[in-house]
């Protein structure tokens, strides 16, 4: 079975109600509809996931991710989300431990595990972030950090569980600091990841894992990156806040 390939938009703390709203109109206009083995994912905030659901509904291809959710499934959070409550708005997708969570938030590898849990028990699938900062990459440590990484936040998964999964590499040391990361430095951390996962459950779960890339993907590096082996796809931050360059980068999918 071929992995499926995959263009994910997470519009992270951006959009308003009606700007939101805009913008899927505008994706839906520009987008031709993504072929049998590739799916569109978006990620809008919160308040858009209801709207989001509607306009999306019927689009063959088309998928929708909440940014986060809570590991409980209900209590006491005040200004939480839980998984049910995510599905019982139609997400597919739940993006867990991105490197922003991670930092601002001091989200460690167990607590992602229990809300990679928490999602899968609602029967969505989870798109797991990996990657290291400026300061592992220049001590050439990003090899252990990110098996870390993985091996904490998803090896506790049943082989049968970890076919849910979906893991997006994020180079945070590419990420604002003026450093680019190459398409071979994404080929080497992709099979490396791949490489992890075939040696904790075996070769057949980690040829149909999916692994995006997460490190500014743009119109102008998309096609060299997806052109890559082991790059499924893109999880695409400010990119996706604009309707033509998020449809440029499907294309180049």
């Amino acid at each position: 079975m071929s992995r499926k390939k995959i263009v994910a938009g997470n519009w992270k703390m951006n959009q308003n109600l009606f700007e939101g709203k805009q913008l899927i109109q505008d994706i839906l206009s520009c987008s031709t509809e993504p072929g049998a083995n590739v799916q569109v994912i978006i990620a809008p905030p919160f308040t858009q996931l209801a709207l989001a659901a509607s306009q999306l509904k019927d689009r063959s291809g088309f998928f929708l991710a909440a940014q986060n959710c809570h590991q409980e499934k209900s209590g006491a959070y005040t200004g939480e989300i839980a998984a049910g409550m995510l599905k019982s708005l139609d997400v597919s997708y739940v993006i867990i431990g991105h490197s922003e969570r991670r930092q601002y938030f001091n989200e460690s590898n167990q607590l992602l595990a229990q809300k990679t849990d928490a999602v899968l028990a609602e029967g969505m699938q989870v798109i797991f972030c990996v990657g290291e900062p400026l300061e592992i990459r220049d001590q050439e440590q990003q090899n252990d950090y990110v098996k870390t990484q993985i091996t904490e936040g998803l090896f506790h998964l049943s082989k049968d569980a970890f076919q849910h999964v979906i893991i997006a590499y994020e180079p945070i040391w590419a990420i604002g600091t003026g450093r680019t990361a190459t398409t071979e430095q994404a080929q080497d951390m992709h099979a490396f990841i791949r490489s992890v996962v075939a040696g904790h459950y075996d070769a057949a779960t980690a040829d149909q894992l999916s692994i995006l890339y997460g490190g500014s993907c743009n119109p102008a590096n998309a096609e060299a990156l997806f052109a890559c082996p082991d790059v499924d796809g893109g999880l695409i931050g400010g990119a996706s806040l604009k309707a033509k360059d998020f449809c440029s980068i499907i294309a180049a999918r």
